[in-house]
């Protein structure tokens, strides 16, 4: 079995971003992962602006002592262009309207007096107080969103705020998704003796969706390994990754492994970690390839061109499944769709509980923080018990062999995180 850290090095070594790339409006590019960079054609904000409402003024005018009465010359608005200031006049002015020519502050108005025509001002400013110079944010041919950032709602904003009416993204990722086990049930269907309904065809569509992926659904698949190797074949011609469920392990009726391994080739199918040893990664060959040997099963071998599709094969158990999607899945599906940092970020937090049996394997901790601001672990840590990955924030990396004791920092990887 390989060590996590091992088998997701594996994974990501054989993900490159997958070709093609398309412009949409940037009103559509929600979760979309950029193909170029996003260059800012101007200064943000274009002109100094007012930070402020009050008067715009200039310093030279306020070398006497004491308060200072100015006449008002303009009123100047969000969106109007001013007069220059005339020497010895204020202007009027409103936050975000552009300073005149010549002023040099902005006194805001709960440090003035008007009356009339004329204002009195009542504070000396520093040049430039109040004042948001031309560039303050963005500088014009600065890079404001590179290459393979996934495009935030505020990423959206941002390259709006340079005029970027279309940005230049990479096409969606095309995952072929089936599900194996002559038990499974759809919910709305007699549930038989011995049946189980499908919860994982639901939670990995959500999680296949919820990272921008184009999908093909093709359901449950009969526990024959003809069906499955035909399932697999079809499942090649059209998409850059083929995700599995269930039949991934050493039974009788698992036969995931075996049609991909005569369909394809495997690099690994076992990982040191729990929930989840069973996990399988390879490629099943396009019908251009097929009746030619596999010259290696290495994960170098395996190629992202035309010759092959990649495959994933997930653990049948509901948390297994759950947690090795988005342990491994994520990031190569992030890796594929060009983003350039996958990794989740972790939180070193203490651990409210003891846990005094150690497992050889890596766990992964089902648990939710506490209002102390503490870890608390869930009762139950069964691979089958899908309650607790709704009752939990987050997984605890915990390492081989190793015991948790009240008040130790443990690794907790927020869902946040990883769902996002």
């Amino acid at each position: 079995m390989l060590a996590t850290a091992e088998a997701l090095a594996t994974l990501l070594s054989a993900a490159s971003p997958i070709a093609g790339t398309e412009s949409i409006p940037t009103l559509e590019a929600l979760n979309r992962v950029l193909a170029a960079d996003v260059t800012s054609p101007l200064d943000v904000p274009p002109m100094n602006t007012s930070s402020m409402d009050g008067y715009a003024i200039r310093t030279a005018d306020l070398t006497v002592q004491g308060n200072v009465r100015l006449p008002v010359s303009q009123r100047i608005p969000a969106g109007h262009a001013p007069e220059p200031l005339k020497p010895g006049t204020a202007a009027r002015i409103f936050t975000g309207a552009t300073v005149p020519p010549g002023a040099d502050a902005i006194v805001m108005q709960e440090q003035t007096e008007a009356a009339g025509a004329e204002v009195t001002i009542l504070h000396s400013p520093q040049a430039g107080e109040w004042i948001t110079a031309q560039g303050a944010d963005i500088r014009s041919g600065s890079v404001i969103l590179p290459a393979g950032t996934r495009l935030t709602p505020q990423a959206l904003g941002l390259a709006a705020s340079v005029g970027c009416a279309e940005l230049v993204v990479r096409r969606r990722v095309k995952v072929a998704v089936f599900f194996t086990g002559d038990e499974l049930t759809m919910p709305g269907e007699p549930l038989k003796p011995g049946a189980i309904y499908n919860s994982n065809r639901f939670t990995l569509r959500g999680l296949l969706e919820k990272l921008g992926c184009e999908v093909t659904d093709y359901g449950i698949v009969v526990d024959k390994l003809d069906a499955t190797r035909a399932t697999l074949r079809e499942a090649a011609e059209a998409h850059d990754l083929i995700l599995t469920c269930g039949g991934v392990s050493v039974g009788e009726e698992d036969h995931v492994k075996p049609a991909v391994e005569a369909e394809g080739r495997l690099a690994m199918w076992q990982i040191a970690m729990k929930p989840g040893k069973p996990l399988a990664f390879g490629a099943v060959r396009r019908a251009a390839q097929r009746g030619e040997a596999a010259e290696s099963a290495s994960a170098s071998a395996l190629a992202s061109d035309s010759a092959e599709t990649f495959f994933i094969g997930l653990p049948g158990n509901p948390v297994s499944s759950f947690a090795t999607f988005l342990l491994f899945v994520r990031p190569f599906i992030l890796s594929l769709a060009g983003v350039q940092t996958v990794a989740p970020r972790a939180l070193s937090l203490r651990a409210d509980f003891t846990q005094s049996k150690a497992d050889r394997r890596n766990e992964f901790l089902r648990a939710r923080i506490n209002p102390a601001g503490g870890l608390d672990l869930f009762p139950n840590q069964s691979s089958a018990v899908l309650t607790s990955t709704v009752w939990g924030d987050g997984l605890i990396d915990n390492p081989p062999n190793h015991a948790i004791s009240a008040g130790e920092t443990v690794r907790f990887i927020p869902f946040s995180e990883l769902l996002n």
